[in-house]
């Protein structure tokens, strides 16, 4: 099971840090990732971190966002800096196993998600 929290409403510019704790699954073992869906779109890849902790980050958001994982608590974090109002979306948690680097981004590789918590960026 995930739990995502720390969704909220900001101004352009500010930051938001995104949690999501995990419990009945082997933490350590899993890749971890965040996913993102704005009103009338798809959901689309933002980061994701493996077990060894190398990351990878879509285009729009590299330098800006920092995904990161503490085993001992079981939780991965999302830090937003530079908010955007593109960056207006629900955003998911989602975790995998034995997944290969290149499909990080691939959101049909996972096998638990969170609910979602919503982001929202005002102008």
């Amino acid at each position: 099971q995930l739990q995502a929290s720390g969704g909220g409403l900001v101004q352009a510019g500010e930051s938001l840090r995104l949690s999501c704790a995990a419990s009945g699954l082997t933490f350590r073992d899993a890749t971890l990732a965040w996913f993102r869906q704005a009103p009338g779109k798809d959901r689309v890849f933002v980061a994701g971190i493996r077990w060894n902790r190398n990351t990878n980050y879509a285009d729009s958001v590299k330098g800006r966002f920092t995904i990161s994982r503490d085993n001992a608590k079981n939780t991965v974090y999302l830090q937003m800096n530079s908010l955007e109002p593109e960056d207006t979306a629900v955003y998911y948690c989602a975790a995998g196993f034995r997944l290969i680097a290149s499909s990080v981004p691939l959101g049909d590789q996972y096998e638990y998600w969170g609910q979602g918590t919503q982001v929202t960026v005002s102008s």
